[in-house]
């Protein structure tokens, strides 16, 4: 059986768009969506039964909600024990995407959830944003790295998924600096290719609003998963789910003499 995509719940708003999104990732993959609650319980002073039956009702109603709204789907809950980051990135690693809310996007800092999930997990992360997946293309933010070809690649498969138009862009800081944006994506049809001018985290923010789905990869020294000022003013700011096309199973193409070729991606080589 194909790998499960894995979603968290907490019974809140957020949860239910994480529901919705994942449920359509998994029907358009072919694969169980496997909906997952993390139970804490420090209270001392009693309650644990009336909290961890209210936990399994989170579990039960996420899944009824997602066999609700998307046709066809193999949904299956499970209340497991433990903090939600630490819970999410176990589950992460027999994964093939793992979806989470978007509440506490404005807290990235150390010890927020959000970080873990982005910087921890061995398969692809999606947040999900607002109450419904909006329509749109696939959008790919590239910068000429070796790394962001992950997330081309992600691209191209989610659109291929979703039946949908792929949207390739990078951004220059400045019109001046446009030739290099060319160059990189010489290679991209031009009905998809973007060149987007201004500071990147403000034009990707504006991308997001007409966008189903925006992707974005790994950043930092040798790939390193990190949430940075860019992919942080997005997260806050977006109109759209964003993906962070990584995991520590991801593995970067091969280091080449030449700048990464996207028309190799494209092509699927």
């Amino acid at each position: 059986m194909p790998d499960p995509v894995v979603v968290g719940v907490d019974g809140t708003a957020s949860g239910r768009a994480a529901v919705r999104l994942a449920a359509r990732e998994a029907v358009s993959r072919g694969c169980l969506l496997k909906v997952v609650h993390a139970f804490t319980w420090a209270d001392p002073g009693g309650g644990y039964a009336s909290a961890r039956g209210a936990a399994s009702r989170f579990v039960e109603e996420a899944v009824a909600f997602a066999k609700r709204s998307t046709p066809g789907l193999d949904a299956r809950g499970q209340l497991l024990d433990g903090p939600p980051g630490r819970v999410l990135i176990t589950q992460s690693r027999a994964a093939r995407l793992l979806v989470a809310g978007g509440d506490g996007l404005d807290r990235l800092g150390a010890g927020s959830v959000v970080r873990d999930l982005v910087t921890r997990s061995w398969c692809p992360v999606a947040l999900a944003r607002g109450h419904r997946p909006p329509t749109g293309p696939v959008v790919a933010a590239v910068d000429g790295s070796e790394f962001s070809l992950l997330g081309l690649r992600f691209a191209i498969e989610e659109a291929e998924l979703r039946g949908c138009p792929l949207r390739v862009v990078h951004v220059v800081g400045a019109l001046g600096l446009r030739e290099r944006a060319d160059r990189l994506l010489a290679a991209v049809p031009a009905e998809q290719r973007r060149v987007l001018i201004g500071p990147p985290g403000a034009a990707l923010v504006r991308a997001t609003r007409r966008a189903g789905l925006l992707v974005l990869a790994p950043r930092g020294a040798g790939g390193a998963r990190r949430i940075g000022a860019v992919a942080g003013e997005v997260l806050r700011r977006g109109g759209c789910p964003v993906v962070f096309a990584h995991g520590l199973r991801a593995k970067a193409p091969a280091p080449s003499p030449e700048p990464p070729a996207v028309q190799q991606t494209l092509v699927g080589e």
